[in-house]
């Protein structure tokens, strides 16, 4: 049966949706999560009976370990769209790397996070700008339509970085039809930017707006770009209805959702004989 994703990233995924496979991190050990409180459930079919605290949940429970300043809630959804599009090689996705962004907080706070997967580290917890029409502080707008000026919500591919007219800039591939496909030709791409200043922003009451590029602090942004370029699901989050019901990445439908678990249970069966 041929698998739907290579074994080297299977097995790489190995010790984050199976517990008892998990690495410790340097000076910290993980031990299995728990159940997250209000969490948004796995559907069924996927990972084990469809039960939150397998699979995807397991991997969500860990970045929750790993960024407690970050919505539990939300980077589930994070790791079951990561699941979904590891289903699918021709995003082009490294399982080694993830990075969320909640919308729904605003703009003077942190709202971006950057994990090692592999090392079980929270690279980056950093301040991330928004569309100009998409809101002030907070966000309430977004748009997949060029000329815009809004920011696009659901799953992208970090792909390659060129030196633009911002500065050392990274491009984006959206995943999601309808929400988000249309990012590389409306130029959405993750760079520097001098109006991303928490300072400024505690005295005007928001950061700094882009054109609809998910733009960051300066002193930053190469350091981040260069963690995440590559191949990195880079996943945007806001509670709209709209995108939460037709998103491709969030369904239980999504390429036989079920696929997970047998593959990584022989995955981890070949590791483990490996060793011996």
């Amino acid at each position: 049966m041929k698998l739907p994703i290579s074994a080297r990233r299977w097995l790489a995924l190995v010790p984050l949706l199976v517990p008892a496979a998990a690495v410790p991190s340097a000076g910290k050990s993980l031990s299995p999560p728990p159940a997250l409180p209000g969490a948004v459930p796995v559907a069924a079919g996927a990972g084990d009976q469809g039960r939150p605290g397998q699979g995807d949940g397991d991997l969500a429970g860990l970045l929750a370990q790993t960024a407690p300043a970050a919505s539990p809630q939300v980077l589930q959804l994070a790791a079951r769209a990561m699941s979904c599009a590891l289903r699918h090689p021709e995003f082009g996705v490294d399982p080694q790397r993830l990075g969320v962004i909640d919308y729904s907080r605003p703009s003077t706070e942190p709202r971006l996070w950057v994990f090692d997967l592999a090392r079980h580290k929270l690279l980056f917890e950093e301040w991330v700008a928004h569309g100009r029409n998409s809101g002030e502080n907070l966000t309430t707008r977004f748009s997949n339509r060029d000329g815009s000026y809004m920011t696009s919500l659901g799953g992208f591919t970090a792909q390659e970085t060129y030196m633009g007219g911002n500065g050392y800039s990274l491009r984006l591939r959206g995943l999601e039809p309808g929400f988000n496909d249309h990012a590389r030709d409306r130029a959405i791409v993750i760079h520097g930017a001098p109006y991303v200043n928490p300072s400024a922003a505690k005295l005007q009451g928001r950061l700094g707006r882009s054109l609809g590029c998910p733009a960051v602090r300066p002193v930053v942004a190469r350091q981040l770009i260069d963690s995440i370029r590559g191949g990195t699901f880079v996943f945007a989050y806001y509670p709209d209805r709209d995108w939460l019901q037709r998103s491709q990445l969030l369904s239980g439908e999504c390429a036989g959702a079920g696929a997970a678990a047998p593959v990584i249970a022989a995955n981890r069966t070949a590791a483990t004989a490996r060793l011996r």
